[in-house]
């Protein structure tokens, strides 16, 4: 592999540096730096960053290859920055089972774009009845270290119970879809003084709420790691802080879209706004910017849901939950986050790549911008301003609730282990 000298990029965010590539390591960093032979990037103004992880993805390989593949998931993270994702069990078949997380893995070693880590089932089918092989996960190929049935929620307390003691015997996480099915029988939006005007079935925050202050009492009480998926509430937020301040050992991650987006948005009718967690209120918003910022919710995660054309073009009852966000996360956070002075780029680091890589063990990335380390490196055109079209996404889906609206910032390259994923801004 040749090398490669980025010139004057700001690392995160701070003075500008040099960073030489040699081969898959960052040889060195320091300014006025030469090498004979190097392919050189003029990078003046730019942001670089170590790779971004994203600890929630829905590749939907295998069984739901009209929506997403591997191959087309991965080439999406590399554009978004990304050099890894840990991809959701509920593909078909559900990721349960040690061969399962192998396919997904292989197919991720293949896809090149970059490395996919594999979440197990928590239980067998997603059914929540029975626990799946969660050892076996582990000690194969993939690895497993978080398991989660994101999509439905462990509602059974008992086999919550059992599955955070399961996994701490190796160090693993349960990471929790916060969503009590009974109290969202039905629900099509956020519960509120929206879903009242509009006449729509309400999610009400308490469903989310009322699982996550079981699941950190569990937690405390078997000594246990949990993991909140898309934390969407002001109460929530709380908590956590709580459960924090109480020494538990929990963390979170919250969504690019719930740090925008509000349930006003719904008053269109437009199904690319359905999701769940739903679309919450503008208090719940400013209450989860607040809590990222001081580290209440751990992590971004983009829960890039995609779904085919035809699963979102429809009547918003019949509409399939989920938006995709790979390719939009790091503007989304730009906006809602440095801009608004709640975090600086370094910050960002934390929460888009140490933080997760540390939650999911994943070692690698999340790296520091240093000499010896793997050169994992996402560089952001921070300048830039531009309008997002959905047409030119590497994604195989298309449901963005971004479309039209102008973010700033761009990938402009993107390196898994010294290999340009992404070139000034298009794929390698």
């Amino acid at each position: 592999m040749s090398k490669i000298l980025i010139r004057g990029a700001k690392v995160l965010g701070g003075e500008a540096q040099d960073v030489l590539i040699d081969g898959e390591t960052i040889a060195e960093v320091g300014r006025n730096l030469s090498a004979e032979g190097a392919t050189v990037i003029e990078a003046e103004g730019q942001v670089l960053l170590p790779g971004l992880v994203d600890l929630h993805t829905h590749l939907r390989e295998p069984g739901r290859e009209d929506s997403e593949t591997v191959l087309t998931g991965t080439r999406a993270a590399a554009s978004g920055g990304y050099t890894a994702v840990f991809a959701m069990a509920n593909t078909f078949p559900v990721a349960d089972t040690a061969g399962v997380v192998e396919q997904v893995w292989r197919l991720g070693k293949e896809s090149g774009y970059c490395d996919v880590q594999p979440i197990g089932a928590v239980t067998v089918g997603l059914e929540g009845k029975k626990l799946s092989e969660l050892g076996a996960m582990h000690e194969s190929a993939a690895r497993v270290t978080v398991f989660s049935d994101d999509g439905k929620c462990v509602d059974d307390a008992v086999i919550m119970r059992r599955a955070l003691e399961y996994v701490k015997a190796f160090g693993g996480v349960v990471a929790q879809h916060a969503q009590e099915p009974r109290l969202t029988e039905g629900a099509q939006m956020n519960e509120g003084v929206v879903s009242a005007e509009l006449g729509l079935g309400g999610w009400p925050a308490v469903a989310e709420e009322s699982i996550i202050a079981r699941d950190v009492l569990l937690a405390e009480h078997v000594g246990s790691r949990v993991h909140i998926c898309h934390l969407s509430t002001a109460g929530s937020v709380e908590i956590v802080r709580w459960a924090k301040s109480r020494g538990i050992d929990v963390t979170a991650e919250v969504t690019p879209h719930h740090l925008l987006l509000t349930d006003e948005l719904v008053r269109s009718y437009n199904p690319v706004y359905k999701v769940n967690p739903p679309l919450r209120t503008e208090r719940d918003v400013m209450a989860l910017r607040e809590a990222l910022a001081d580290g209440t919710i751990d992590i971004v995660a983009t829960d890039h849901a995609p779904h085919p054309h035809e699963d979102k073009d429809c009547e918003w009852a019949a509409a399939a939950m989920g938006m995709v966000g790979l390719e939009t996360a790091l503007s989304v956070v730009q906006q809602t986050m440095v801009e608004t002075g709640l975090l600086d780029w370094a910050g960002v680091a934390e929460r888009m790549s140490h933080a997760p890589a540390r939650i999911g063990s994943l070692a690698g990335h999340g790296r520091p911008v240093s000499a010896g380390e793997p050169a994992n490196l996402t560089l952001v055109e921070t300048s830039y301003r531009g309008v997002v079209d959905p047409a030119h996404f590497a994604s195989r889906s298309r449901n963005t609730p971004y479309e039209g609206r102008e973010l700033p910032g761009r990938v402009t390259h993107t390196f898994l282990r010294g290999r340009a994923t992404v070139v000034d801004g298009k794929l390698a």
